[in-house]
């Protein structure tokens, strides 16, 4: 088999010749013929203007290349799309699986023999996994790490929890307009993805738990030097990978590999989003995630980080406590310790290393958990044929089972527009209603669950309503709050035939979502309803591609034509 610079020669009908050119033109750059016989490391750049969270990546990528060379191989650097998650329109999910596309291919059309991908902000991470299994590549994941807290009036800040629970604030008029902007300066004080566990952090957990990133990785803070030792560790470890040629990423991610990152999931708190993305990243390979099995874990895995927004403490303060290790480490026989990783350790290797922190209170026990159960739980009924989700841990426990009112919004602008208006017909004991933000519907499933709590109620003092929807919602975010309702409305789903007023109920214990609305009702606002066509939207381009292919929630939002096995 070809490898380093004879890897996938150009084809011009003369492999001689093919390589010939190559050399010829890469040694414009200056490299010697001793570099270029040398193993081949492609290391992924995904810095932006646009992205603060991968804003040490400069660092990273020259931290990774020292490591690469000190251990014998040659580094190459390539661009790919940079997504940061609140400069993406109209979100960061319509083009988690562009990024996964391109990166996927410049990882085929370049030659190395192995390749470091460096990801943090929401979807990148999952973007650069899902292309990381279809290669099929010795890779290793380097997370770009959590930005470090900041402090307000003597109070720990961390985005964006606390970007939610202050602007909150701010809605209910409890803050003024000038400290409202103090808060904002101070929200983000570093580079680095959000220090709660949002979605970056979970992808970032679920990574090293699944053994495709080294121990410790996903905690170390963006801006310590410490991330950017292990930066260069991970530039060794990937060099010896090119030499050996493997491990390869399908044979990191067996069932017992995603069973771990599904326990780890549900032992932080994890984000919804990480179960999606987790689906699309197994879908990739020969396996799937069950989600009854999932929510099955999530009765069996209590969760045992401290950390918003299902907790208090944030991610430096998990990092010292010990970080994933020690977090694998209390869950114990739990998991599958046996599972192998990148460096070659099994996780039982890994955690017999952990850390001991006295008195450290961000990483429990199992004998005193956060919440007895895990972070997530699987609904199904009337409203929910294929399944969603709530993030248990960080709903208010007298919501969790409910019946109210349906106060519907037909769209997120629909929203956006009469949510505060002083008219709405709403109480605290309604449930608000999203439709037509799902995968299709919005385009790209965007982070609009978290509906706000409409302005006269929020001002009355009210802080938590049940609110359902087929969008997503930040991991970062808290209240209980129904996501991934699939199929979403778009498409024909039962959201699509709620009412003003209808009764929905939720019980979280028993696993259900229901519209109380009797099936002959439903089936006569079913057959009104208009077919759906092509929207002005996904006319051309990329946007065409993706209304035609998008999966639901349940199978990830893969492109079908992505996953393992093609369409």
């Amino acid at each position: 088999m070809a490898d380093g610079l004879r890897k996938g020669l150009t084809s011009y009908g003369d492999a001689g010749f093919s390589l010939f050119l190559r050399k010829a033109f890469i040694k414009a750059m200056g490299y010697s013929d001793d570099a270029l016989n040398r193993p081949i490391v492609g290391i992924t750049n995904t810095y932006s203007d646009y992205n603060p969270c991968h804003g040490n990546v400069p660092q990273i990528i020259e931290a990774v290349k020292r490591g690469v060379m000190l251990s014998g191989a040659m580094p190459f650097v390539f661009p790919t799309i940079s997504i940061a998650e609140s400069f993406a329109h109209p979100t960061s999910m319509y083009l988690r699986n562009l990024m996964a596309m391109d990166t996927e291919e410049m990882i085929r059309a370049q030659p190395m023999d192995a390749v470091i991908v460096i990801g943090g902000c929401d979807k990148t991470l999952p973007a650069q996994i899902m292309a990381a299994v279809s290669a099929d590549l010795p890779t290793v994941v380097i997370p770009v790490g959590p930005m470090v807290v900041g402090h307000h009036k003597g109070e720990v800040l961390g985005a964006c929890t606390d970007c939610r629970r202050l602007w909150g604030k701010y809605r209910a008029g409890e803050i003024d307009d000038v400290e409202i902007e103090a808060v904002n300066g101070r929200l983000a004080p570093s580079v680095g993805t959000c220090m709660v566990m949002g979605t970056a952090s979970t992808m970032a957990c679920v990574t090293e738990a699944l053994g495709l990133s080294l121990p410790m990785s996903a905690t170390i803070p963006a801006p310590h030097a410490e991330r950017f030792r292990l930066a260069e560790a991970s530039g060794r470890v990937a060099a010896e990978m090119a030499k050996t040629k493997g491990p390869k990423p399908r044979e990191i991610l067996t069932p017992s590999a995603l069973r771990n990152a599904q326990i780890v999931m549900q032992a932080i708190g994890g984000s919804t989003n990480g179960l999606i993305h987790l689906t699309a990243i197994a879908n990739r390979s020969p396996h799937k995630i069950d989600l009854a099995a999932f929510d099955k874990l999530g009765r069996e895995v209590p969760v045992l980080v401290d950390l918003k927004p299902s907790g208090e403490h944030y991610m430096e303060h998990f990092h010292h406590a010990g970080g994933v290790p020690k977090l694998m480490a209390q869950l114990g026989d739990l998991l599958d310790l046996d599972a192998k990783t990148i460096t070659g350790q099994t996780l039982r290797e890994i955690v017999a290393g952990a850390e001991e922190v006295p008195g450290q209170d961000a990483i429990r026990s199992k004998a005193n958990p956060i919440k007895a159960e895990g972070a997530i739980a699987i609904l199904h009924g009337n409203l929910a044929p294929r399944g969603a989700v709530i993030k248990q841990s960080a709903a208010s426990p007298k919501l969790l089972q409910h019946t109210g009112r349906a106060v519907v919004f037909e769209s997120v602008e629909d929203m956006t527009l009469r949510v505060d208006d002083p008219a709405l017909d709403v109480t605290a004991d309604d449930v608000l209603v999203l439709r037509n933000a799902g995968p299709k519907g919005a385009p790209g499933m965007p982070e609009a669950g978290y509906l706000p709590i409409p302005k006269k109620l929020a001002r009355a003092g009210v802080k938590d309503m049940v609110r359902i929807s087929d969008a997503r919602m930040s991991g970062t975010a808290f209240g209980t709050i129904v996501l991934h309702i699939t199929p979403e409305s778009a498409v024909g789903g039962p959201l699509a035939l709620v009412r003003n007023g209808d009764m929905i109920r939720l019980d979280v214990a028993k696993r259900s979502i229901d519209l109380l609305v009797d099936d002959a009702e439903l089936e006569k606002r079913r057959a009104a309803q208009a077919a759906a066509g092509t929207p002005d939207w996904a006319k051309r381009g990329y946007a065409q591609l993706f209304n035609q292919t998008i999966l639901q929630a349940d199978e990830g939002c893969d492109f079908d034509f992505m996953r393992a096995e093609g369409k």
